[in-house]
Parts: C-alpha cells; sequence; structure tokens
C-alpha cells in the first residue's frame, strides 16, 4: 500500500499584527522530520484555518494527525482558566481549528499523537484545564523553575527527569522496560483531567506527563515532553513514533 498521510498542525505567525500579507502558518522542522524519516509517511501541514477548512474532506484524505507543540498557549477562556498572565502569547485561530477537531479524529479511529501543547490541547477537548504557570504553583518540585528558552538545545532537551509509568497502560506495552527518562520544556501542565482520559505516565513530582483516551477506537497517544528532539537517541521516543507510524499504515490500508 502507498505511504500513509500525516497532518501535522501549524501555528501562526503574524509579522505585524494589522497587516495579513505578513502572515505566516508555521511548524518546526523537528516534527516533520520524525514523520518522514521514522514512520515513512507523506507530511501535509495543517494551517490554523479555523471555519475555513474543509473538517470532512480533510479527514477523509489523511491517515494520521500530530499535534505539534508551538511557541503560543491555548487561551484560558477554553477550560475556565481565568485571565491570561501578562505576555502570555496566544493563538486564537489554532484553538479554533483543533480544539473542535480532536474529538472527530478519535471518533473517526484515526490515529492520533499529541506533543506539548498539543498535549494540551486534547486534555482541553475533553473538559480539562491546565495551570498557567506552572513553576509558580510550588507543590512541583521538579517543575519549581521557569523554562529557560534561551538554553543551548542540547540543554533545553536534554532528558532530565523519570517517567513514572502506569503498569496497565499503552504507554507502558510500548517502552517494555525502555528508557524512561523524558525532557521538560513546559511553562504549563495538566490541572484537572478531561473526561474519558488515562493516565499513562506522570513525573516523580506528580505531573500528568502522558495520556490516552479510554476506550478509543483508534491509537491516541499525548505527551506532555519532546518525543521529536532527536527521537533515535532515545529508545522510549523511538517507539512511540513506530507505534504511530504501524497505527497510520493500518489505517491507511483498511480505508483502501
Amino acid at each position: 500500500m502507498g505511504r500513509p498521510v500525516i497532518a501535522i498542525t501549524a501555528e501562526t505567525l503574524d509579522k505585524h499584527k494589522d497587516q495579513d500579507t505578513t502572515r505566516y502558518y508555521q511548524v518546526m522542522a523537528k516534527y516533520v522530520a520524525p514523520v518522514v524519516e521514522i514512520m515513512g509517511a507523506l507530511p501535509l501541514i495543517l494551517p490554523p484555518l479555523a471555519d475555513k477548512l474543509d473538517v470532512e474532506t480533510l479527514l477523509n484524505r489523511v491517515d494520521g494527525v500530530l499535534l505539534t507543540g508551538g511557541v503560543s498557549n491555548i487561551e484560558p477562556s477554553h477550560y475556565q482558566g481565568g485571565a491570561s498572565y501578562e505576555g502570555c502569547p496566544h493563538d486564537p485561530n489554532r484553538d479554533a481549528t483543533v480544539l473542535p477537531l480532536i474529538k472527530q479524529i478519535v471518533a473517526k479511529g484515526m490515529p492520533l499523537f499529541g506533543i506539548c501543547r498539543g498535549f494540551q490541547e486534547m486534555n482541553v477537548a475533553y473538559g480539562g484545564s491546565l495551570y498557567q504557570q506552572l513553576y509558580k504553583e510550588g507543590q512541583f518540585e521538579l517543575h519549581s523553575t521557569q523554562v529557560d528558552f534561551d538554553s543551548p538545545v542540547d540543554s533545553l532537551y536534554a532528558d532530565v527527569h523519570d517517567l513514572n509509568l502506569n503498569p496497565d497502560g499503552v504507554l507502558a506495552k510500548l517502552c517494555d522496560g525502555l528508557v524512561q527518562r523524558v525532557n521538560s520544556i513546559h511553562g504549563q501542565g495538566i490541572k484537572t483531567l478531561g473526561t474519558d482520559i488515562q493516565v499513562e505516565g506522570t513525573s516523580p513530582d506528580g505531573i500528568v506527563e502522558a495520556f490516552s483516551i479510554k476506550d478509543a477506537p483508534g491509537f491516541t497517544l499525548g505527551v506532555q515532553w519532546h518525543p521529536e528532539w532527536k527521537p533515535r537517541n532515545n529508545p522510549m521516543y523511538l517507539a512511540m513514533w513506530q507505534a504511530f507510524a504501524r497505527a497510520a499504515q493500518d489505517y491507511a490500508n483498511s480505508k483502501a
């Protein structure tokens, strides 16, 4: 059969807020690379077009969806989170595009993999909420320092803490004794879980770091960390991309 097609969410970049002609839709290359190099799939960049997007046609033509991380955060109005903290970057076009899509993707049995912001989008789509500034909560030892995004990339993306796995979960089966340490590059985090969400892994200080959707007809996995960064260097990261690849290929074959 042909290669599966994976839709990869992008976000809005406005060079000048008052000029649509300088608007870009962007996705970091590190998300595209494992889709091509590990999954052997065809990447399709999904622009944040909100209600201008033909959702039915899109979902009929792709075989999996990757919800990426990003510079922006979900607007807290989507999870009754109060006002945003000062200077918090938002992308209302991405919110309006992705949040309504998630349950439709899951209902179709289409493979879904959420990373960082994408993980948070899955939680919010199912009615969960977020901490806006995790380092200010004072109860999470491993997340008590604000992330320095200007750090050298190798230190920024270094695996820094253990992952406690749900022994009965999907992720534990994928890991099968593999390395269970992850990087930690997130200012926000899960506060309350959405409905129908099963915890797959937590950090030692109690933050939910991975989950799946209960009784989903297809592959669904969301992780707070960044497994797209040098995935061949971490056997657990590689195993997740390979599982996503198998699920996408099976989905494509079933359509054919």
